[in-house]
């Protein structure tokens, strides 16, 4: 059963980076052996907390300095003597500029290195263009052995730290700087390859990741008032992808939309696309980054700007639904 948030929860907002460090913290509370490494930035993506708990967990946190590609290589290193490895970031560094190091010893090797940067997407805002990860999960779904994760909430996020420790081999957790809606109660279980129906609907399906998740609830509630009923999936695991979900509600709906804070090329919706295309070839539109960068703003103003909020997502619906009829 689904356990979505109730309306006193999803006005408390919080990040997903901020359930990084206390679910650290709690897995190490629990007897599981985990280390954190980070590249000089555990204060914002908040590995800080795991060392705060204890003189013991300080020195399971390993700051390697601004050297991300020596950080997976210390996480590597870590994993081969038993620990389950965790590295920080921000996506830009943590994914970009150590991604042959991901590749060639992560990867290659099968080594159970988690791969969890924050600050994501364009949620990074004012640090600009140049900060705005838009291709990670194109280059980490691309990897063999990699499996990725995008939560979309606080206790998503949690569950998804959690799955990582205990799935072995190498993952990717993605998650953001800003604070979002929560969309699930705490208690809600997730599992590695589900997707997860989080509003049923007839007329659309709308298949989101992330903060995006939000942004299509809001978008199906604004087409209810226009009497068009959509169905919202929450690609909380995009590798493996949950074909059997996303196969069901398209042969119910034969429409879909992707929604992604992320490049529409190699993420969500390729993923999509090139699961549709093989079982159920589907009319389909995207909602994501077009093959260009970010640019410095507030997060609520870029996805106005980019055409990655609510009001957009409703375009590409009506858009759709003119061209089906």
């Amino acid at each position: 059963m689904i356990l979505r948030a109730n309306k006193a929860q999803c006005e408390e907002k919080k990040a997903t980076r901020a359930a990084f460090g206390v679910t650290l913290a709690a897995l190490a509370d629990e007897g599981v052996d985990v280390v954190a490494v980070d590249a000089d930035l555990s204060g914002s993506t908040t590995t800080a907390k795991f060392a705060a708990r204890c003189d013991e967990y300080a020195r399971r946190l390993f700051n390697t300095g601004i050297a991300e590609q020596n950080m997976i290589d210390v996480a590597a290193g870590l994993s081969l003597t038993g620990k389950i490895a965790y590295t920080g970031s921000f996506a830009v560094f943590g994914t970009g500029r150590a991604y042959d190091q991901i590749r060639n010893t992560v990867c290659y090797s099968n080594l159970n290195v988690k791969v969890c940067p924050t600050h994501a997407g364009i949620s990074v805002g004012p640090d600009g263009g140049s900060h705005q990860m838009l291709e990670d999960i194109s280059l980490m779904r691309g990897l063999p052995n990699m499996k990725v994760l995008v939560p979309a909430d606080y206790n998503a996020a949690v569950q998804a730290l959690r799955i990582a420790a205990a799935t072995s081999g190498p993952m990717y957790v993605r998650m953001g700087r800003a604070s979002v809606n929560a969309v699930y109660d705490e208690h809600m279980a997730f599992e590695l390859g589900k997707a997860y129906v989080v509003r049923e609907g007839s007329d659309v399906t709308i298949v989101a990741c992330g903060v995006e998740v939000n942004e299509a609830l809001k978008a199906a509630d604004m087409l209810e008032r226009d009497g068009i009923s959509a169905e919202v999936i929450d690609a909380f695991s995009i590798k493996p992808l949950d074909g059997d979900t996303i196969e069901a509600s398209a042969r119910k709906t034969r429409f879909v939309v992707c929604a992604e804070e992320h490049s529409l090329i190699g993420g969500l919706y390729s993923a999509v696309s090139e699961c549709l295309s093989a079982r159920c070839p589907t009319l389909m539109r995207g909602v994501g980054m077009h093959d260009h960068f970010g640019k410095s703003g507030e997060f609520s103003e870029l996805l106005s700007y980019f055409k990655l909020d609510a009001a957009a997502i409703v375009a590409a619906v009506q858009d759709g639904l003119a061209t089906k009829s």
